[in-house]
């Protein structure tokens, strides 16, 4: 009975190991990222995910309306949104 239970301690630490370095980092990532999108608001300068810099203009329940040339504005779903920008620093 021992010997059985032995025979799974490496799958076991395999998948704590597994869970640790692959599972857990991505949803902090996933989190870190919806507290982004959340935390956004007018005035923000932002890069989506496509690689447009822009400011926004008008924030909707799924979409940001973002302006990327004077008169130009364009309207993504919020999920788009990649990075917000803050000086020179790129956050998210």
């Amino acid at each position: 009975m021992t010997q059985q239970l032995f025979g799974y301690l490496p799958l076991l630490a395999l998948l704590v190991l597994m869970y640790f370095m692959m599972i857990r980092p991505q949803q902090q990532q996933a989190k870190k990222r919806q507290a982004m999108l959340n935390a956004l608001k007018v005035g923000d300068e932002v890069v989506t995910i496509g690689g447009l810099h822009g400011v926004v203009q008008a924030i909707e329940d799924g979409t940001v309306r973002i302006k990327v040339a004077p008169n130009v504005e364009l309207k993504f779903n919020r999920s788009a949104v990649g990075a917000v920008r803050s000086g020179d620093q790129v956050q998210g």
